[in-house]
């Protein structure tokens, strides 16, 4: 039975049970969102290692914890997962899921390639269930107003963009969590863990195709580490609009987000921190639009849109396909930074956005 009840129609008869896999930094946060929303219960959480588990449960007031996800997908009574594990991990664990029923909300990025991504899409459609990615920046206040100014054409045509992600990260964020040290688990750096989520808002605002990109990354603080700590790069629209990105985790300290972004009829100024945001429009009057969801944060209102999506309610504002682009993007970008050339994105994704991708 799903959050709906058995007959179509009907009205909710119970909070939408999630298990979480996964029990680090973000699903704390995570969890402690959905302790306050009443229509979301965790009905059990999953890690490797039973005190890490136990731990995550006690202090959250989850009856049941488990070592293995499979067995709590198997065991306990789910409407969906929240999956918050290393990127290398993504794909297998939203497949199992979708696989055995259930709805998916999935940390960024959706995985750690293309490939893997498009999979998630083609199995999600072919399973009849759900699956969003957690780009939470769609439902801060200022990020949604821009990208709504510019897709409804408050802002003219657009011409170009610039964003930048300036933050600060000790060692102990990778001794921590080794795997985000690594290419091969983590996918990527700075560009694809923390950047990729102002390159979606910018790719959502142009709503044109990204086609070709130019990029740099370096390594320049951490000892050991595989992943780039800066990333800089350019990205050219199918119309001829470019956006430039700069991404960092070694700033100090670390500052807001920026987001600017350029039309024939105004522009739009962002800057925001986890907890605040500002937005500024100059040279056009704009009405700005609010997230369709109340909350008190960004990510309670991604958790309170997905959960509102799976229960027959409006669509996220990223389900899976909507996270194709910056991922197509990022890949093209860590291709053009080995090479040296500009690089083509690969638009594949195309036939999942329009609806068409494999059933």
């Amino acid at each position: 039975m799903d959050a709906r009840g058995k007959g179509r129609g009907k009205a909710v008869k119970h909070a939408v049970r999630l298990g979480f896999i996964g029990c680090g930094d973000i699903s704390r946060f995570m969890a402690m969102l959905a302790r306050i929303n009443p229509f979301v219960t965790i009905a059990a959480c999953a890690a490797p290692g039973e005190g890490h588990a136990s731990g995550f449960a006690k202090r959250h007031g989850i009856r049941r914890h488990f070592t293995d996800y499979r067995e709590m997908i198997s065991a306990v009574p789910l409407d969906a997962v929240y999956v918050a594990v290393p990127h290398d991990l993504h794909h297998a664990v939203m497949l199992h899921a979708l696989e055995s029923g259930l709805h998916v909300l999935c940390e960024k990025p959706v995985t750690r390639t293309l490939d893997e991504a498009l999979d998630v899409c083609a199995r999600a459609r072919a399973a009849g269930k759900k699956a969003g990615v957690n780009y939470q920046y769609r439902y801060d206040y200022g990020c949604h107003a821009l990208a709504r100014a510019a897709r409804r054409g408050a802002l003219g045509e657009l011409y170009h963009a610039r964003c930048g992600l300036a933050w600060h990260r000790e060692e102990k964020y990778f001794s921590d969590a080794p795997w985000r040290a690594s290419v091969e688990t983590a996918g990527g750096g700075t560009l694809l863990t923390q950047a990729s989520h102002i390159l979606d808002i910018l790719l959502w605002s142009f709503g044109a195709r990204p086609v070709r990109v130019q990029a740099m990354t370096a390594h320049r603080r951490f000892a050991g580490v595989e992943v780039e700590d800066l990333a800089m790069g350019t990205i050219e629209m199918v119309d001829g609009s470019l956006v430039q990105v700069s991404s960092s985790m070694i700033a100090t300290p670390g500052q807001p987000v920026t987001i600017e972004l350029y039309g024939s009829r105004g522009s739009a100024l962002y800057s925001g921190t986890d907890y605040t945001s500002r937005l500024a429009f100059r040279g056009a009057r704009v009405r700005k639009e609010r997230p369709p969801v109340r909350g008190l944060h960004p990510l309670s209102r991604s958790l309170d849109a997905f959960r509102r999506w799976i229960t027959g309610g409006p669509e996220y504002l990223t389900p899976v396909e909507q996270s194709l682009p910056v991922l197509a993007v990022i890949e093209a970008m860590y291709r053009a930074a080995k090479t040296g050339g500009c690089e083509a994105v690969d638009g594949r994704y195309l036939e999942f956005m329009n609806g068409e991708g494999k059933r």
